[in-house]
């Protein structure tokens, strides 16, 4: 078992393993307990009472965070000439088609979220071993495909993300950073969750949300109590 350094221990000492906290005093607590010199990202991990291998209980969509990610996002659109301009006009890091299929086939993904066009899906639809692992394949549902490509990169850009139920029936998002005020922490953890919950399978029985933490980068995670949420 690997030792814990000094920085970790401090940060365990400060959080009761014995307490579920509210969703309020982690989003305070969450800030104490970093370590790192850099603005850590503020993660929630999510365990659902649903079975992923079932179709009808994959729960994914999107939301939009009232106080963004604090992160910019790296955006590339891919689509046909006349939608180009447009794209870049909204601020897309990466636009283009052919050649950025071409860069993708070689290993190329430093990007965050891909739009594209629903005319170039066939294109794309042979790099979906490359994208679908990394989360980075355009998806109707999760609004990265449109001929709207202006408001798709404007959305990205503005706090929204895509979130999705792993194997284990977890889903694991960023919520924020850790120089964010606890409030603004707290309120993106609610519309996170708010929305997690509107996606209830109507085939899930027993208790949806079993289980909940909240966690920066490196640091140890915190319970929160569910109950209150569901209501």
């Amino acid at each position: 078992m690997a030792k814990l350094n000094k920085k970790r221990k401090v940060a365990e000492a400060k959080i009761d393993k014995t307490k579920i906290y509210s969703l309020k005093d982690a989003s305070a607590l969450v800030k104490d307990i970093n370590t790192t010199k850099f603005d850590a990202s503020v993660d929630l991990h999510i365990r659902l009472g649903v079975d992923p291998k079932k179709a009808d209980q994959q729960v994914r969509g999107t939301v939009t965070l009232p106080h963004g990610t604090g992160k910019t996002k790296r955006v590339l659109v891919l689509c046909t000439p006349d939608k180009e301009e447009s794209a870049k006009a909204a601020g897309a890091d990466f636009v283009g088609l052919d050649e950025f299929i071409t860069k993708i086939e070689g290993g190329w993904t430093d990007v965050d979220v891909i739009v594209a066009t629903p005319s170039v899906m066939p294109k794309i639809g042979k790099l979906g071993k490359i994208l679908g692992p990394r989360n980075l394949m355009p998806n109707p549902k999760t609004g990265t495909v449109t001929n709207d490509v202006a408001a798709a990169v404007n959305e990205v850009k503005g706090g929204k993300i895509a979130f999705k139920v792993d194997k284990a029936g977890i889903v694991h998002a960023s919520i924020g950073r850790v120089s964010f005020a606890p409030e603004k922490i707290a309120a993106n953890a609610h519309e996170l969750i708010n929305s997690i919950i509107k996606l209830k399978p109507a085939t899930a029985k027993g208790v949806y949300l079993k289980g909940l933490s909240m966690a920066s980068s490196m640091s140890p995670g915190i319970a929160i109590e569910t109950k209150s949420l569901m209501n």
